[in-house]
């Protein structure tokens, strides 16, 4: 399954205005009495980050930017060109990004059922913040992978070799401050024409972030992991994804199929609406760490 880009309209609502008419706090004491003596998986999106200051694509305050498609990446050194220099600005504030409160409450709801985190986010702050099992569905935008070898280097390492090819770019705090930066780790860059992208030290080829971009297919190895986690538990939460690309809402659709509950935890509509049993639309760190605190001082 590809991960096309299946955009639905700003005006797109559920048609179960039910789910999001009740107070905050009956929904976090449903919440915790679903959660409660179940094993549960995390499946987590771009909502997720923004607290850590990465945007989201889709939420409420977020620009409609489209991201590289991966057949415009592979079949233009010129797109690849556009991409490296966003990349080589943007990459520069997500790698300074910290784990969040949301972040945190997963990690210590694993003592409470949650058996690992599936994340579409590409930033790593599952693993930074000591969640185990994290199955990266999308990958990491911390490793760089060479199209034509195979080979993957440090995400951090090319970025030294694209600052050595392009000494005359500015990379000064107030540069960064201001940039414009995209849920995949890179930037509005306005003139990248001047920008020199590095080749792979081992052949020559091309290389790429070693991320699924629009349009590309997701490892299948790496889907029946996700499954198989799934499939180990009894409830599906979801926090911080619209569930606009199918890569996502196949776990969902799955989990609504067998019959067990879901859960999606997000600000605004999700594709997903019509299929939980609890929707949520509120923030996700608040709603994480206020499970957390009912699960650790459960009330009688």
């Amino acid at each position: 399954m590809r991960a096309t880009n299946l955009r639905f309209g700003a005006d797109w609502a559920p048609s179960r205005p039910d789910l999001l008419a009740r107070s905050l706090d009956d929904q976090l004491d449903e919440l915790t009495t679903l959660i409660t003596s179940r094993t549960w998986t995390a499946l987590t999106g771009a909502g997720l980050s923004t607290d850590s200051g990465i945007p989201d694509y889709r939420g409420p305050e977020s620009a409609r930017a489209m991201p590289m498609l991966y057949g415009e990446f592979v079949g233009s050194a010129q797109a690849r060109q556009r991409y490296w220099a966003r990349s080589f600005l943007g990459w520069q504030r997500m790698r300074v990004a910290d784990p969040n409160a949301g972040h945190r409450a997963l990690v210590q709801l694993e003592a409470y059922g949650c058996n690992g985190v599936i994340t579409q986010n590409v930033d790593g702050l599952h693993h930074d913040a000591g969640s185990d099992p994290v199955i990266d569905l999308h990958g990491r935008i911390s490793d760089v992978i060479c199209l034509d070898c195979g080979q993957v280097t440090a995400r951090a390492d090319y970025q030294q070799r694209l600052l050595d090819l392009n000494p005359g770019i500015a990379t000064s705090e107030e540069d960064l401050r201001h940039a414009e930066l995209r849920p995949d780790g890179d930037a509005v860059v306005d003139d990248w024409s001047d920008f020199v992208v590095a080749r792979c030290m081992n052949c020559g080829g091309v290389l790429k972030p070693d991320v699924i971009f629009f349009g590309e297919s997701v490892p299948k190895e790496r889907v029946q992991r996700c499954y198989h986690l799934i499939d180990q538990s009894e409830l599906l939460l979801v926090a911080g994804s619209s569930l606009a690309v199918m890569s996502g809402l196949r776990f969902v659709r799955h989990d609504a199929k067998a019959g067990k509950p879901v859960i999606i935890i997000n600000r605004g509509a999700t594709r997903g609406d019509d299929l939980a049993t609890l929707k949520i639309d509120a923030g996700t760190s608040e709603i994480l760490t206020g499970l957390l605190d009912r699960l650790r001082s459960p009330i009688v």
